[in-house]
């Protein structure tokens, strides 16, 4: 069949079942659609169910109707070419669960201050790089060697290692972009395996965080550029790339990639993007790849 409908739920709450499942093909049916028999990916967490006879886009909106209110993601998508060879990843609120400029706000006493700066640039309110400069002002005089001790502090999120090491497992490449600080994108990095890291760099003088970022400063399409240039010198189509993100200046990035993910996404990113994961962990990019679970490569040293 054309296209892949699949239902992924939280490993942690592994809430799926067989009801559901048969109201997700009762659904497409309804709808006009064939539906195949269900391929079970990981037992109350992620099931594919093959189907014809509607695009992706009218497939997944028909079984989200159907199970509104259940806390299940719907996904569906062109049953060629689900593996994916790139992944562009950002990092806060996405790969790990920190927003870390506003950590730094925090030591400096100005925690509201830089967190409501995050949140505005996250929705799409206000210019990005002009966000990452007005934060960065307000960190003037932090010792540079706080940085390293906020690293400490960093907590991955869910499935992050999980992913890594299955998609570096199949030959996949992985870039970590964010508007951060590179201390804590290539720490990040050899923590998890990434393949390369980008991220902003602040200006220290006297020991101390100046107040100013250094130029180039990264601005939101520079995930969307580190994806095509990655794309390119790899030989990879656009189909063959997987972005993820979860505030508005993701857009450009998840928009280009062959799948694009809106994770636990702010408002702003989550109404414009076509794949949204609002309930699983980062290992539903595996399933949505059409992993199982016996090959999705675990955590080895028990971290999160």
């Amino acid at each position: 069949m054309s296209t892949v409908l699949t239902l992924i739920a939280d490993p942690a709450a592994p809430a799926l079942d067989g009801n559901m499942v048969d109201a997700a093909r009762a659904a497409l049916l309804a709808a006009g659609a064939e539906a195949g028999p269900p391929d079970w990916l990981a037992p109350g967490v992620a099931c594919d169910v093959p189907c014809a006879g509607a695009d992706a886009a009218a497939a997944a909106a028909a079984v989200r109707g159907a199970l509104a209110g259940a806390p299940v993601d719907v996904l569906a998508q062109a049953a060629a070419i689900r593996r994916k060879r790139v992944l562009v990843a950002d990092m806060e609120s996405t790969i790990i669960r920190n927003e870390l400029l506003d950590d730094l706000g925090i030591l400096m006493g100005v925690g509201d201050r830089v967190s409501e700066i995050t949140a505005k640039a996250m929705n799409g309110e206000i210019d990005f790089v002009s966000a990452i400069k007005q934060r960065t002002a307000l960190l003037e005089g932090l010792p540079a060697e706080r940085l390293a001790a906020v690293r400490q502090r960093i907590v991955f999120a869910a499935g992050a290692r999980e992913l890594l090491r299955t998609m570096r497992a199949h030959d996949g490449y992985a870039v970590l972009v964010s508007g951060g600080f590179r201390i804590f994108t290539r720490y990040v990095r050899e923590r998890l395996g990434f393949d390369e890291d980008i991220g902003n760099e602040p200006e220290i003088r006297n020991g101390c965080l100046s107040g100013r970022v250094l130029e180039p400063i990264l601005d939101r399409d520079a995930k969307l550029r580190a994806l095509t240039r990655i794309a390119r010198e790899r030989g990879v189509s656009p189909e063959e790339t997987l972005a993820v993100g979860d505030g508005a200046n993701d857009l450009p990035m998840i928009q280009a990639a062959g799948t694009g993910i809106a994770y636990h996404a702010k408002p702003a990113l989550a109404e414009a993007a076509a794949y949204r994961i609002d309930h699983g962990d980062l290992t539903a990019l595996l399933y949505l790849q059409g992993y199982r679970a016996e090959e999705i490569v675990g955590s080895a040293d028990g971290e999160a």
